[in-house]
C-alpha cells in the first residue's frame, strides 16, 4: 500500500477532495494507495475534523512551538516520516518550506496553487489576476521545488474572469476547479 500524507493549515476543502475521490474511485483496492495521515499546523483547522470523521489519523505540530523555520521543517518530516509517505500532498499548507524540507521529499511532493502558473506565483493572486486585466485564471497542481510556486506542472484547470468578478468570486470558481483537478493528478502521479 502507497501512502499519502496531506497537510493542511484550514478548512482543508482540497483535502476533502481528495478524500472524496479516494473513497468513491476505490483507490485502496485499484491503485493500492491510502491518505495514511492529515497533518496541519494549526490546531483549529477545520479540516482536521473533517479528515477524523473520515476515520484519517491526524496530528497538529504548531509551527510558532518552534525557534526557527529549520527546527520546524525537521520536526514536520519526523512525524510525517513516520507513515512512510509514498507522496506528501500540500492542500493549503500556508507555510514556505525550507530547501531541506523540499529536498528530503524531491520527486513525492505535490501542491497546488490559484493560478495559471507560472503566472501569478505567491499570494494575492486573484486579485492580481483582476488586476493585471487577465480573461482567464486558474489553478496548477505542480510537483514542488526550492523555488517557490516553479515545480513542474502536472495539471491546470482554466476559469474566465467575468467582468464583475472580485477576488472571492473568481476564488470561489478556481476553488471548485481545484476540488476537480487535485484528486485527478494525485491519483495519477501515483499510478
Amino acid at each position: 500500500m502507497k501512502n499519502i500524507v496531506i497537510l493542511i493549515s484550514g478548512s482543508g476543502s482540497n483535502m476533502g477532495a481528495i478524500l472524496r475521490a479516494a473513497e468513491q474511485e476505490r483507490w485502496a483496492e485499484r491503485l493500492k494507495l491510502r491518505v495514511a495521515a492529515v497533518i496541519s499546523n494549526k490546531a483549529d483547522a477545520q479540516g482536521l475534523v473533517l479528515a477524523q470523521a473520515q476515520g484519517v489519523t491526524t496530528a497538529v505540530l504548531d509551527h510558532k512551538a518552534f525557534a526557527s523555520r529549520e527546527a520546524f521543517d525537521a520536526a514536520l518530516m519526523a512525524q510525517i516520516d513516520q507513515f512512510s509517505p509514498s507522496l506528501v500532498v500540500l492542500a493549503g499548507f500556508m507555510r514556505i518550506l525550507t530547501p531541506g524540507f523540499v529536498a528530503h521529499y524531491a520527486g513525492r511532493l505535490l501542491n497546488i496553487h490559484p493560478s495559471l502558473l507560472p503566472a501569478f506565483p505567491g499570494l494575492n493572486t486573484h486579485q492580481r489576476a483582476i488586476d493585471a486585466g487577465c480573461q482567464f485564471a486558474g489553478a496548477t497542481v505542480h510537483q514542488v521545488t526550492a523555488d517557490l510556486d516553479h515545480g513542474p506542472i502536472l495539471a491546470q484547470a482554466v476559469v474566465p474572469v467575468l467582468a464583475d468578478d472580485t477576488a472571492d468570486t473568481l476564488a470561489a470558481r478556481v476553488l471548485s476547479q481545484e476540488h476537480l483537478i487535485y484528486p485527478r493528478a494525485v491519483a495519477a502521479f501515483c499510478r
